[in-house]
């Protein structure tokens, strides 16, 4: 036997304050009782009273949530085997991971926002793999193609700036690097999306996308920062700001978002072009898109899935409480006289 929902086996726990609180109260029912009157005065003023009635109820009432507890744990026994298939596509994710993400135009900074956005495209897929390609002045597949996005997520979080030691913005080496990834005898269910600040630093990103849309790649691309500008702040180990980047005249250096090039990306490869918002509303609307293109059928598995019994718990949990209901902890009356 196994257990769907494990975690409600804890709620067991609650039960055992419920008891020592049920005797609590009835000990202090009890001293307060033998403080109002007599043992022989008191049987007459409660002699419809039933301790024993009060008693079984309680027991009745622990009983029925004990079983609704287990059957809320979704009691699994008895197995059979079912051929699971699967749809989706493999999308390829491109974190841009340069100096220019630590800027703090998006809070609390632009590679943080990134890995927010990522995270959020994660949490929406079902059945998609999923893969991540980091990118500055190089870039190399940091998680191949996977459905582990447990996994995946596990890559994420040792994502930051220092990543890769070569500086810059290596669009158009990022796109043809995530190409390598994808099955290369397919020319559709292919995508990729990239998430950067735009700035790139002459890696032929356009030429990149015509080569992606001819191995049927779409490209939705998610422009990080804003269009004004902002300074690199420079950290040290705590990551405190210690400074700002400047450039060989002392000047300090200014880091804008690149939509245009990002929007031509997008055109080409018949994706869409959104800049990351507070609201993330680019999520939706790019899982959107997704959810609307065609998706492969993947090849069938045999799964053994297990067998729900949480009927049976749920069943006794309820008739313990319709019981407890009816029960009465009054004495019944017997040919005129109150039964003891």
């Amino acid at each position: 036997m196994k257990f769907a929902n494990p975690d409600m086996l804890y709620a067991f726990l609650l039960i055992i304050p419920l008891v020592l609180f049920f005797l609590w109260a009835h000990r202090g029912r009890r001293l307060a009782r033998d403080r109002f009157a007599q043992p022989s005065r008191l049987r007459m003023l409660a002699s419809s009273y039933s301790r024993t009635g009060r008693i079984t109820k309680f027991v009745l009432l622990v009983v029925g949530l004990i079983f609704l507890t287990f059957a809320a744990a979704r009691p699994q026994w008895g197995t059979h085997a079912v051929m699971m298939k699967r749809e989706g596509l493999d999308i390829m994710i491109l974190l841009d991971t340069s100096k220019s993400m630590d800027a703090e135009d998006m809070k609390p900074s632009r590679l943080e926002k990134a890995k927010q956005e990522i995270r959020g495209v994660v949490e929406r897929l079902r059945g998609d793999r999923i893969g991540l390609v980091l990118f500055a002045g190089q870039s190399f597949i940091h998680c191949p193609l996977t459905l582990d996005y447990s996994a995946f997520n596990i890559f994420m979080d040792v994502v930051n700036s220092d990543i890769i030691p070569t500086q810059g913005t290596a669009i158009g080496n990022a796109i043809e690097t995530a190409l390598k990834a994808f099955d290369q005898s397919e020319r559709k269910y292919k995508v990729m999306i990239l998430l950067t600040d735009g700035e790139d630093h002459d890696t032929k990103p356009i030429e990149a996308a015509e080569h992606a849309k001819e191995q049927g790649v779409r490209i939705f691309t998610i422009g990080i920062g804003s269009v004004r500008g902002e300074p690199i702040p420079i950290k040290n180990r705590r990551g405190e700001t210690v400074g700002y980047k400047k450039d060989d005249d002392g000047s300090i250096v200014m880091t804008k978002l690149d939509e245009m090039t990002l929007q031509k990306i997008a055109d080409i490869t018949d994706g869409k072009y959104y800049r990351a918002t507070a609201g993330e509303i680019e999520l939706d609307r790019i899982y959107d898109e997704i959810l609307g293109m065609e998706k492969r059928e993947l090849e069938g598995k045999l799964m053994i899935q297990y067998e729900d019994r949480f009927q049976y718990p749920l069943a006794a949990g309820l008739f313990f409480l319709i019981f407890e209901f009816v029960v009465t902890d009054r004495k019944l009356r017997l040919n005129g006289r109150r039964r003891k």
